[in-house]
Protein backbone atom coordinates (compact mmCIF):
# COMPACT_ATOMS: atom_id res chain seq x y z
CA UNK A 1 0.00 0.00 0.00
CA UNK A 2 1.17 3.61 -1.03
CA UNK A 3 0.13 6.59 1.74
CA UNK A 4 -1.45 8.86 0.89
CA UNK A 5 -3.62 11.91 1.64
CA UNK A 6 -7.11 12.34 1.41
CA UNK A 7 -8.23 16.30 0.45
CA UNK A 8 -11.91 17.31 0.32
CA UNK A 9 -13.74 20.06 -0.88
CA UNK A 10 -17.91 20.40 -0.23
CA UNK A 11 -19.27 23.01 -1.99
CA UNK A 12 -22.47 24.27 -3.01
CA UNK A 13 -22.83 23.07 -6.18
CA UNK A 14 -19.39 20.85 -6.26
CA UNK A 15 -17.62 18.53 -4.45
CA UNK A 16 -13.96 17.70 -4.94
CA UNK A 17 -11.84 15.07 -3.68
CA UNK A 18 -8.10 14.47 -4.31
CA UNK A 19 -5.79 12.05 -3.58
CA UNK A 20 -2.50 12.74 -3.10
CA UNK A 21 0.76 11.41 -2.48
CA UNK A 22 4.22 11.92 -0.06
CA UNK A 23 5.78 13.33 -2.95
CA UNK A 24 2.68 16.19 -3.62
CA UNK A 25 2.15 14.22 -6.54
CA UNK A 26 -1.93 14.76 -7.17
CA UNK A 27 -2.48 10.78 -7.83
CA UNK A 28 -6.22 10.87 -8.67
CA UNK A 29 -8.68 13.73 -8.68
CA UNK A 30 -12.57 13.88 -9.20
CA UNK A 31 -15.41 16.66 -9.10
CA UNK A 32 -18.75 16.06 -8.42
CA UNK A 33 -22.46 17.67 -8.38
CA UNK A 34 -22.78 18.27 -5.16
CA UNK A 35 -26.94 18.67 -5.86
CA UNK A 36 -28.01 19.37 -2.32
CA UNK A 37 -27.09 16.21 -1.12
CA UNK A 38 -23.29 17.06 0.10
CA UNK A 39 -23.14 13.00 1.72
CA UNK A 40 -24.19 11.43 -1.58
CA UNK A 41 -21.41 13.41 -3.63
CA UNK A 42 -18.55 12.71 -0.34
CA UNK A 43 -19.16 9.36 -0.95
CA UNK A 44 -19.19 9.15 -4.57
CA UNK A 45 -16.29 11.44 -4.84
CA UNK A 46 -14.47 8.92 -2.83
CA UNK A 47 -15.54 5.57 -4.79
CA UNK A 48 -14.57 7.17 -8.20
CA UNK A 49 -11.35 8.44 -6.80
CA UNK A 50 -10.59 4.90 -5.30
CA UNK A 51 -11.24 3.42 -8.42
CA UNK A 52 -8.52 5.65 -9.83
CA UNK A 53 -5.76 4.61 -8.13
CA UNK A 54 -4.47 0.17 -8.99
CA UNK A 55 -3.58 -0.25 -5.58
CA UNK A 56 -5.53 0.33 -2.05
CA UNK A 57 -3.81 3.42 -0.84
CA UNK A 58 -3.21 4.25 2.81
CA UNK A 59 -4.53 7.07 3.87
CA UNK A 60 -2.21 8.64 6.47
CA UNK A 61 -4.23 12.00 6.84
CA UNK A 62 -7.74 13.61 5.86
CA UNK A 63 -8.57 17.21 5.59
CA UNK A 64 -11.38 18.80 4.86
CA UNK A 65 -12.94 22.36 3.55
CA UNK A 66 -15.63 24.13 2.14
CA UNK A 67 -19.09 25.24 3.24
CA UNK A 68 -19.85 21.81 3.99
CA UNK A 69 -16.89 21.02 5.50
CA UNK A 70 -18.19 20.13 9.22
CA UNK A 71 -20.36 17.80 7.74
CA UNK A 72 -17.88 15.93 5.69
CA UNK A 73 -15.31 15.74 8.63
CA UNK A 74 -17.81 13.50 10.55
CA UNK A 75 -18.39 11.06 7.50
CA UNK A 76 -15.11 10.86 6.77
CA UNK A 77 -13.19 10.65 10.23
CA UNK A 78 -11.11 13.47 9.41
CA UNK A 79 -8.04 14.70 10.98
CA UNK A 80 -8.24 18.70 9.98
CA UNK A 81 -10.96 21.34 9.20
CA UNK A 82 -9.78 24.31 7.74
CA UNK A 83 -11.66 27.42 5.93
CA UNK A 84 -11.79 28.14 1.97
CA UNK A 85 -9.20 31.18 2.48
CA UNK A 86 -6.29 29.03 4.16
CA UNK A 87 -6.95 25.68 1.64
CA UNK A 88 -6.33 28.01 -1.41
CA UNK A 89 -3.73 29.87 -0.13
CA UNK A 90 -1.82 27.06 1.12
CA UNK A 91 -2.34 24.77 -2.49
CA UNK A 92 -1.60 28.13 -4.39
CA UNK A 93 2.05 28.48 -2.64
CA UNK A 94 2.83 24.94 -3.18
CA UNK A 95 2.45 25.80 -7.26
CA UNK A 96 3.73 29.47 -7.14
CA UNK A 97 5.94 29.91 -3.58
CA UNK A 98 6.06 33.74 -4.52
CA UNK A 99 2.05 34.74 -4.92
CA UNK A 100 0.96 37.85 -3.89
CA UNK A 101 -2.76 37.80 -5.06
CA UNK A 102 -5.08 34.67 -5.39
CA UNK A 103 -8.33 35.32 -7.68
CA UNK A 104 -10.67 31.84 -7.38
CA UNK A 105 -13.80 31.75 -9.13
CA UNK A 106 -16.24 28.81 -8.49
CA UNK A 107 -19.70 28.00 -9.50
CA UNK A 108 -21.63 30.29 -6.97
CA UNK A 109 -19.21 32.35 -4.86
CA UNK A 110 -15.54 34.50 -5.57
CA UNK A 111 -12.52 35.50 -3.58
CA UNK A 112 -9.42 37.10 -3.26
CA UNK A 113 -6.50 36.73 -1.47
CA UNK A 114 -3.98 38.51 -0.29
CA UNK A 115 -0.23 37.34 0.72
CA UNK A 116 2.57 38.83 1.60
CA UNK A 117 5.77 36.60 1.96
CA UNK A 118 4.09 33.79 1.33
CA UNK A 119 1.52 34.53 4.82
CA UNK A 120 -1.87 35.63 3.95
CA UNK A 121 -2.74 39.19 4.92
CA UNK A 122 -6.22 39.66 3.69
CA UNK A 123 -9.16 38.60 1.62
CA UNK A 124 -12.42 39.06 0.91
CA UNK A 125 -15.51 36.92 -0.49
CA UNK A 126 -18.49 37.54 -2.78
CA UNK A 127 -21.18 34.95 -1.39
CA UNK A 128 -24.03 37.45 -2.72
CA UNK A 129 -23.89 38.79 -6.52
CA UNK A 130 -24.26 35.92 -8.93
CA UNK A 131 -22.35 38.77 -11.54
CA UNK A 132 -19.20 38.14 -9.82
CA UNK A 133 -19.93 33.61 -10.48
CA UNK A 134 -19.40 30.91 -12.73
CA UNK A 135 -23.03 30.74 -12.60
CA UNK A 136 -23.42 33.97 -14.51
CA UNK A 137 -21.91 32.39 -17.58
CA UNK A 138 -23.72 29.11 -17.65
CA UNK A 139 -26.71 30.95 -17.68
CA UNK A 140 -25.71 33.45 -20.73
CA UNK A 141 -23.83 31.04 -22.47
CA UNK A 142 -27.96 28.75 -22.19
CA UNK A 143 -29.17 32.08 -23.06
CA UNK A 144 -26.94 32.38 -26.57
CA UNK A 145 -27.60 28.66 -27.50
CA UNK A 146 -23.78 27.71 -26.66
CA UNK A 147 -21.75 25.31 -24.93
CA UNK A 148 -19.43 26.87 -21.76
CA UNK A 149 -16.62 25.06 -23.22
CA UNK A 150 -16.49 26.93 -26.45
CA UNK A 151 -17.16 30.55 -24.34
CA UNK A 152 -14.06 30.95 -24.05
CA UNK A 153 -12.70 30.38 -27.48
CA UNK A 154 -15.44 32.69 -28.88
CA UNK A 155 -14.30 35.58 -26.39
CA UNK A 156 -10.85 35.36 -27.91
CA UNK A 157 -12.43 35.97 -31.31
CA UNK A 158 -14.00 39.47 -30.39
CA UNK A 159 -12.40 42.31 -31.70
CA UNK A 160 -14.42 44.74 -29.15
CA UNK A 161 -16.12 43.79 -26.43
CA UNK A 162 -19.68 45.16 -26.25
CA UNK A 163 -19.63 46.67 -23.01
CA UNK A 164 -22.51 45.33 -20.64
CA UNK A 165 -23.64 46.46 -17.32
CA UNK A 166 -21.88 43.93 -14.83
CA UNK A 167 -22.92 45.11 -11.12
CA UNK A 168 -25.63 42.99 -11.04
CA UNK A 169 -26.70 39.64 -12.95
CA UNK A 170 -29.94 40.96 -13.04
CA UNK A 171 -29.21 44.34 -14.91
CA UNK A 172 -26.70 41.92 -17.09
CA UNK A 173 -28.69 39.82 -18.81
CA UNK A 174 -30.95 42.48 -19.72
CA UNK A 175 -28.68 44.67 -20.83
CA UNK A 176 -27.00 41.62 -22.78
CA UNK A 177 -30.67 41.13 -24.79
CA UNK A 178 -30.63 44.86 -25.44
CA UNK A 179 -27.25 44.62 -27.44
CA UNK A 180 -28.18 41.82 -28.98
CA UNK A 181 -31.06 43.37 -30.38
CA UNK A 182 -29.03 46.25 -31.54
CA UNK A 183 -26.76 43.87 -33.86
CA UNK A 184 -23.75 43.05 -32.08
CA UNK A 185 -22.03 39.54 -32.91
CA UNK A 186 -21.89 36.98 -30.97
CA UNK A 187 -18.34 37.08 -30.27
CA UNK A 188 -18.51 40.76 -29.61
CA UNK A 189 -21.14 39.79 -26.77
CA UNK A 190 -19.20 36.93 -25.29
CA UNK A 191 -15.90 39.03 -24.78
CA UNK A 192 -18.21 41.58 -23.54
CA UNK A 193 -19.77 39.40 -20.52
CA UNK A 194 -16.09 38.55 -19.68
CA UNK A 195 -15.15 41.77 -19.01
CA UNK A 196 -18.51 42.68 -17.30
CA UNK A 197 -17.90 39.79 -15.17
CA UNK A 198 -14.10 40.79 -14.20
CA UNK A 199 -15.31 44.14 -13.82
CA UNK A 200 -17.51 42.91 -10.79
CA UNK A 201 -14.68 40.93 -9.35
CA UNK A 202 -12.26 43.85 -9.08
CA UNK A 203 -14.57 46.46 -8.22
CA UNK A 204 -16.69 44.36 -5.34
CA UNK A 205 -13.35 42.60 -3.89
CA UNK A 206 -10.17 44.24 -5.13
CA UNK A 207 -11.56 48.05 -5.13
CA UNK A 208 -8.69 50.23 -2.86
CA UNK A 209 -6.45 47.19 -2.50
CA UNK A 210 -2.66 46.78 -4.41
CA UNK A 211 -3.38 43.56 -6.88
CA UNK A 212 -0.02 42.76 -7.29
CA UNK A 213 1.80 39.79 -9.17
CA UNK A 214 2.51 37.00 -9.14
CA UNK A 215 -1.67 36.79 -9.43
CA UNK A 216 -3.06 33.09 -9.74
CA UNK A 217 -6.14 32.42 -11.13
CA UNK A 218 -7.86 28.79 -9.51
CA UNK A 219 -11.35 27.60 -9.24
CA UNK A 220 -13.60 25.86 -11.89
CA UNK A 221 -14.10 29.34 -14.13
CA UNK A 222 -9.77 29.56 -14.37
CA UNK A 223 -10.15 26.93 -16.99
CA UNK A 224 -12.29 30.04 -19.16
CA UNK A 225 -9.51 31.71 -21.39
CA UNK A 226 -11.86 34.23 -22.14
CA UNK A 227 -11.76 35.35 -18.19
CA UNK A 228 -8.35 35.27 -18.13
CA UNK A 229 -7.63 37.52 -21.34
CA UNK A 230 -10.03 39.94 -19.87
CA UNK A 231 -8.15 39.61 -16.17
CA UNK A 232 -5.17 40.23 -18.02
CA UNK A 233 -6.30 43.23 -20.10
CA UNK A 234 -8.11 44.89 -16.92
CA UNK A 235 -4.97 44.62 -14.88
CA UNK A 236 -2.00 44.61 -17.42
CA UNK A 237 -0.47 41.21 -16.16
CA UNK A 238 -0.32 38.10 -16.07
CA UNK A 239 -2.63 35.32 -14.25
CA UNK A 240 -1.08 31.67 -13.61
CA UNK A 241 -3.34 29.20 -13.74
CA UNK A 242 -2.31 26.25 -11.82
CA UNK A 243 -2.68 22.49 -13.22
CA UNK A 244 -4.93 21.59 -11.20
CA UNK A 245 -6.84 24.89 -10.88
CA UNK A 246 -10.28 23.41 -10.12
CA UNK A 247 -9.75 21.45 -7.36
CA UNK A 248 -7.29 23.64 -5.29
CA UNK A 249 -8.71 23.36 -1.71
CA UNK A 250 -8.63 19.95 -2.09
CA UNK A 251 -5.21 20.19 -2.53
CA UNK A 252 -4.54 22.62 0.10
CA UNK A 253 -6.51 20.25 2.36
CA UNK A 254 -4.21 17.43 1.23
CA UNK A 255 -0.70 19.42 2.34
CA UNK A 256 -2.48 20.46 5.46
CA UNK A 257 -3.19 17.00 6.74
CA UNK A 258 0.50 16.36 5.38
CA UNK A 259 2.30 19.09 7.15
CA UNK A 260 -0.19 17.51 10.73
CA UNK A 261 0.92 14.16 10.00
CA UNK A 262 4.67 15.11 9.72
CA UNK A 263 4.60 17.25 12.59
CA UNK A 264 3.06 14.70 14.83
CA UNK A 265 4.66 11.82 14.56
CA UNK A 266 2.63 9.47 16.52
CA UNK A 267 -0.32 10.42 14.80
CA UNK A 268 -2.93 7.70 13.61
CA UNK A 269 -5.32 8.97 11.12
CA UNK A 270 -9.08 9.06 11.57
CA UNK A 271 -10.15 8.37 8.45
CA UNK A 272 -13.19 5.91 8.79
CA UNK A 273 -11.63 4.05 5.66
CA UNK A 274 -13.06 3.36 2.14
CA UNK A 275 -16.02 1.15 3.29
CA UNK A 276 -17.73 4.15 4.01
CA UNK A 277 -19.11 4.78 0.58
CA UNK A 278 -21.45 1.52 1.16
CA UNK A 279 -22.75 3.25 4.53
CA UNK A 280 -26.36 4.76 4.82
CA UNK A 281 -26.43 8.42 6.44
CA UNK A 282 -29.67 10.84 7.59
CA UNK A 283 -29.11 13.95 8.82
CA UNK A 284 -31.36 15.39 10.89
CA UNK A 285 -31.74 18.34 13.30
CA UNK A 286 -33.40 19.61 16.30
CA UNK A 287 -33.76 23.03 18.52
CA UNK A 288 -32.46 22.79 21.74
CA UNK A 289 -34.42 24.62 24.52
CA UNK A 290 -32.10 24.12 27.28
CA UNK A 291 -31.16 27.85 27.29
CA UNK A 292 -31.84 30.86 25.00
CA UNK A 293 -29.53 30.56 22.13
CA UNK A 294 -32.16 28.09 21.38
CA UNK A 295 -29.19 26.21 18.51
CA UNK A 296 -29.94 24.57 16.15
CA UNK A 297 -27.96 20.84 16.48
CA UNK A 298 -27.15 18.85 13.35
CA UNK A 299 -27.40 15.31 13.66
CA UNK A 300 -26.29 12.39 11.72
CA UNK A 301 -26.94 8.69 12.10
CA UNK A 302 -25.71 5.78 10.55
CA UNK A 303 -27.91 2.77 10.28
CA UNK A 304 -30.24 4.40 13.23
CA UNK A 305 -27.46 5.01 15.64
CA UNK A 306 -26.34 9.04 15.60
CA UNK A 307 -22.47 9.03 14.59
CA UNK A 308 -22.19 12.89 15.68
CA UNK A 309 -23.89 16.01 16.68
CA UNK A 310 -22.63 19.73 16.07
CA UNK A 311 -24.42 23.06 16.16
CA UNK A 312 -24.55 23.45 20.22
CA UNK A 313 -22.85 26.64 20.95
CA UNK A 314 -22.10 25.34 24.70
CA UNK A 315 -20.68 22.03 23.81
CA UNK A 316 -23.56 19.76 25.82
CA UNK A 317 -24.63 17.99 22.78
CA UNK A 318 -21.70 17.67 20.65
CA UNK A 319 -19.67 16.38 23.65
CA UNK A 320 -21.47 13.91 24.53
CA UNK A 321 -21.40 12.40 21.51
CA UNK A 322 -17.63 12.66 21.53
CA UNK A 323 -17.85 10.95 25.12
CA UNK A 324 -19.94 8.08 23.93
CA UNK A 325 -17.40 7.59 21.11
CA UNK A 326 -14.48 7.77 23.21
CA UNK A 327 -15.90 5.55 25.53
CA UNK A 328 -16.90 2.95 22.65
Amino acid sequence: MIGCYLGVDVGSVSTNVVIMGEDQGVLAKVYVKTQGRPIEAVQRGLLEARKMLQAEPQILGVGTTGSGRHLAAKILGADIIKNEITAHGIAALSCVPEVRTIFEIGGQDSKIIFLRDGIIQDFSMNTVCAAGTGSFLDRQAARLGIEIGEFGRLALKGRSGVRIAGRCAVFAESDMIHKQQLGHNQEDLIKGLCDALVRNFLNNLAKGKEVSGPVVFQGGVAANIGIKRSFEEALGQEMIIPEHHGVMGAIGCCLLAKEQAHRDKGMKTAFKGFNLVEATYQVTGFECHDCTNGCEVIDIQAEGTSIARWGDKCGKWGNIKEKTMESA
